[in-house]
C-alpha cells in the first residue's frame, strides 16, 4: 500500500502544504516522511515509511551550505562574523520559528505522548527538526536549486532582523556589552528562588545593575534562567547590542 491511499496521510492533506511551500513533489513520499517522528512509528509498526531523523541529517548539511555560500559571496566580514551570523540563522530556536511561520505542524506525524507536548519546548525542538527533514525532502526531490531558493525565502530572509537586533550574539553577552557601552555598568545575576526537588530544581535568576532588579527569568538550570533574564531586561531597556560594520562584498572584490 502506498502511503497516500492510508486515511491518516490522507487527512494531513499534503497537497495543501504543498500549496503553502510552492513546490510539486515527484515522489509524494520523500514529503511524508519528513514529518513522520520515531515516537509515531513506536505506535504503528506498520506504517509504509521510515521515521525522518536521515531526511533532517541531510537537511542540516543543506541549510548550512545554503545560509554559509550566501554569507560568503554577499558580506566581506571577518570568518568569526560570519560563523556566528550563520548560527544566528540556523540555530533551532530560528528554525522552529520559521517552521512554525510555514505552518507545518499540522502534519506532523507523532506518538500520542508527544502530540500533547504542543507549545513546549520540546515541541520547538520537533519542529527545528522537522524543518531540516523537508528541507532534506526537497533536496531529493528537487535537487539544490529548489533547497536553495527556498532556504533564501523563508531563513536567509531573516538576517536583516538578526543583524538589527543582535542576534547574532547570545542575550547574556548583548545585555552586557550594552550596559557596559551605555551605562558603564557590568550587570550581575542573583538567585532569587530554588523550587522543585533535588532532580527537577527550577531556578529563578534575576538580573541587576548595580541594586536595581532589572529583569528575572525561570530555567531547569541557572545558565538557562540567566539567559531567560537576559532576553527579558533586553527588551525592558531596548537595547539590541553593539552596532557592528557591516562589509558587503561587490562583484570582483578579492577572496580575503
Amino acid at each position: 500500500m502506498k502511503s497516500t491511499d492510508l486515511a491518516e496521510v490522507q487527512e494531513k492533506n499534503f497537497p495543501l502544504l504543498e500549496e503553502k511551500i510552492g513546490l510539486k513533489f515527484k515522489n509524494i513520499d520523500f514529503l511524508v516522511q519528513a514529518f513522520v517522528h520515531r515516537s509515531y512509528l513506536n505506535e504503528h509498526h506498520e506504517f509504509p515509511l521510515g521515521q525522518n531523523e536521515r531526511l533532517e541529517f541531510l537537511g542540516d548539511a543543506v541549510v548550512e551550505l545554503v545560509v554559509t555560500e550566501y554569507l560568503f559571496n554577499e558580506y566581506g566580514n571577518p570568518e568569526g562574523e560570519l560563523t556566528n551570523w550563520r548560527a544566528a540563522l540556523v540555530n533551532a530556536k530560528m528554525l522552529a520559528s520559521v517552521a512554525y511561520e510555514i505552518g507545518v505542524e499540522p502534519f506532523l506525524f507523532l506518538s500520542h505522548g508527544e502530540s500533547k507536548d504542543a507549545g513546549t519546548k520540546a515541541r520547538d525542538y520537533i519542529m527545528a527538526n522537522v524543518f531540516e527533514s523537508l528541507i532534506g525532502a526537497i533536496y531529493i526531490d528537487q535537487g539544490y536549486d529548489a533547497c536553495k531558493q527556498f532556504i533564501l525565502h523563508w531563513v536567509v530572509s531573516k538576517l536583516p532582523y538578526v543583524l538589527e537586533n543582535g542576534l547574532y550574539m547570545d542575550a547574556k553577552s548583548r545585555f552586557q556589552e550594552s550596559s557596559q557601552e551605555l551605562l558603564g555598568i557590568t550587570p550581575t545575576y542573583r538567585v532569587l528562588e530554588e523550587t522543585g526537588p533535588d532532580h527537577s530544581k527550577i531556578f529563578k535568576v534575576g538580573i541587576f545593575l548595580d541594586k536595581e532588579l532589572i529583569a528575572s527569568g525561570e530555567g531547569s538550570s541557572k545558565q538557562e534562567a540567566q539567559t531567560e533574564a537576559a532576553e527579558a531586561a533586553l527588551k525592558i531597556k531596548s537595547w539590541k547590542g553593539p552596532k557592528i560594520e557591516i562589509i558587503q562584498r561587490k562583484p570582483g572584490d578579492p577572496i580575503q
